[in-house]
């Protein structure tokens, strides 16, 4: 083997290696897009839930509209989000104001006993573990991707091709509890 064949080999290898870097860099990017994906369907399921909620919370006249109007106005905040940062916000918001009116159905044993109530709340109670491990997933991939981006050799790739770092997808950590289910009544 000649000397002009043993470079052909090593500059063949070494372009192998660095489409191996970028495809990979690829792959991770199309990864987090779809997670964020997955993330933004579960959001969206959970507003389109909302209004039927506040219509079966509606029905009970003394109950606080202080509180419906929270929800509502979260959901709206959600529904209009266009960044990571403002749909992480208002995912923050629509948890807390829906804890609080799961809290104060304690008062209410008419509401808790209603049967479409009980139902919007499991499936809330869900949609809230669905997220949640949507967001494990997002926040996973993200980090391999970031990782890879900022080692040596795939850092020349990564800034040559313009991949940039990604954001995690956060919740506040008083926030991230799922919906916690009510008790069954039996009667």
């Amino acid at each position: 083997m000649s000397f002009g064949n043993i470079v052909l080999l090593v500059i063949a290898g070494i372009a192998a290696y660095l489409v191996a870097i970028y495809n990979k860099l690829v792959q991770l990017k199309a990864g987090i897009d779809a997670a964020w994906s997955d993330i933004d369907v579960q959001l969206k399921r959970r507003y389109d839930l909302i209004p039927a909620l506040v219509e079966t919370v509606k029905g009970y006249k003394d109950y606080e509209a202080g509180t419906l109007e929270k929800v509502i106005k979260a959901r709206q905040v959600g529904l209009t989000a266009q960044s990571m940062d403002e749909k992480a916000a208002a995912a923050n918001m629509l948890s807390g104001a829906l804890g609080k009116l799961f809290a104060l159905a304690e008062a209410y044993p008419d509401l808790k006993a209603n049967t479409n109530f009980l139902n919007l709340q499991d499936e809330l109670s869900n949609l809230e573990n669905a997220i949640q491990n949507a967001r494990r997933y997002y926040n996973a991939i993200v980090r391999d991707y970031n990782a890879k981006i900022e080692s040596f050799p795939d850092l020349f790739i990564a800034q040559k091709f313009n991949f940039t770092k990604r954001d995690y997808f956060e919740l506040e950590e008083s926030e991230a509890k799922a919906v916690k289910k009510m008790p069954k009544i039996a009667f």
